[in-house]
């Protein structure tokens, strides 16, 4: 009986990652990837979620909501954003950050 808990546990724990869409990719400007730990968000109706870029500017969150959302990079106090759509499978946004006067602008590669 133990042993059925635990496993039904595990299950239930891992259900909810295999309906999840991967969103995943990179972030640079000006030819070189941003620095580690800048934060991106995802926006989808009232649910937001977070992951940060490692070292080589890239990025990976799971957003179980599938739809028309809001990727936000925060990069030096600013939050240029970009329209993208969530799947239920994976896909894959490289995105290069442009400053166009003082403000930065999103958009894909």
């Amino acid at each position: 009986m133990k042993r059925a808990c635990v496993l039904l546990l595990l299950i239930l724990g891992t259900a909810g990652a295999a309906y999840a869409g991967k969103i995943y990719g990179s972030v640079s400007e000006g030819g070189k990837p941003v620095a580690q730990g800048v934060k991106i968000e995802v926006t989808c109706g009232s649910n937001n979620y977070a992951a940060q870029t490692d070292a080589y500017g890239a990025f990976k969150l799971f957003v179980p909501d599938k739809g028309k959302c809001t990727l936000k990079v925060y990069h030096q106090g600013q939050t240029p954003s970009i329209e993208i759509n969530s799947y239920e499978g994976s896909v894959q946004f490289d995105l290069i950050l442009e400053k166009q006067g003082a403000q930065y602008t999103l958009r894909r590669k």
